[in-house]
C-alpha cells in the first residue's frame, strides 16, 4: 500500500509536474518541426517553379538571340577567336 505521509506525495506532484511539463515541451517541438518542414515543403515547390520559369525565359532568350543577326555575328567572332 501507499504512503499517506506528506512527503511522498509531495514528491509524486513535482514529479507529475516535471512529466506534464516534459511532455508539453514534447508536443510543441513536434508542432514546430511540423510547421518547419511544411515551410520547407512550400519553398522547395516555389523553387521548382522559379527554376522552370526559368528554363522557359533562357529558352525564349536563346530564341531571340538566334533569330536576331547582331547575335549570330558577335557569337561567329568570339567562335573564331
Amino acid at each position: 500500500a501507499m504512503s499517506s505521509d506528506g512527503d511522498g506525495d509531495m514528491e509524486n506532484q513535482a514529479e507529475l509536474e516535471e512529466k506534464t511539463r516534459l511532455i508539453n515541451q514534447v508536443l510543441e517541438l513536434q508542432h514546430t518541426l511540423e510547421d518547419l518542414s511544411s515551410r520547407v515543403d512550400a519553398v522547395k515547390e516555389e523553387n521548382l517553379k522559379l527554376k522552370s520559369e526559368n528554363q522557359v525565359l533562357g529558352q525564349y532568350i536563346e530564341n531571340l538571340m538566334s533569330a536576331s543577326s547582331v547575335f549570330q555575328t558577335t557569337d561567329t567572332k568570339t567562335k573564331r577567336k
